[in-house]
């Protein structure tokens, strides 16, 4: 379960992300970690990476990506296509546009990024 109190929201088109969801870009929105609780199946969660550090949280049973940690996991970045409930706060813009798909077309109005929109 996660608040519904996206603090912020992007689509994100990097490699990593496309490679992640096999998809042509992911998006996400990050929230305070103590904001989202597993409340069924902790036993079965895969952790990615070190889990006092940097780390991603897949579905053991079905290999979903659940959420990653960021900003020394104070906070958590959720991927919007892993949620039941369509979130408040839709992203704000695309963000590695300079390295996505050379096959998928933007065609909304938001703002583009070659990299980080925080840059």
């Amino acid at each position: 379960e996660v608040a519904d109190e996206f603090i912020v929201a992007y689509n994100c088109h990097c490699s990593n992300c496309r490679a992640t969801t096999g998809s042509a870009f992911l998006p996400w929105g990050e929230i305070e970690r103590e904001k989202l609780q597993v409340t069924k199946g902790a036993g079965s969660l895969m952790v990615i990476g070190d889990p006092d550090a940097a780390h991603a949280i897949r579905c053991g049973a079905c290999g979903s990506l659940l959420y990653w940690t960021v900003r020394e996991g104070a906070f958590v970045r959720v991927p919007y296509g892993s949620l039941v409930d369509e979130p408040a706060l839709k992203p704000t813009a695309h963000m590695f546009v300079g390295s996505k798909a050379p096959w998928h077309e933007i065609l909304d109005d938001l703002p583009q990024h070659d990299e980080y929109p925080w840059s």
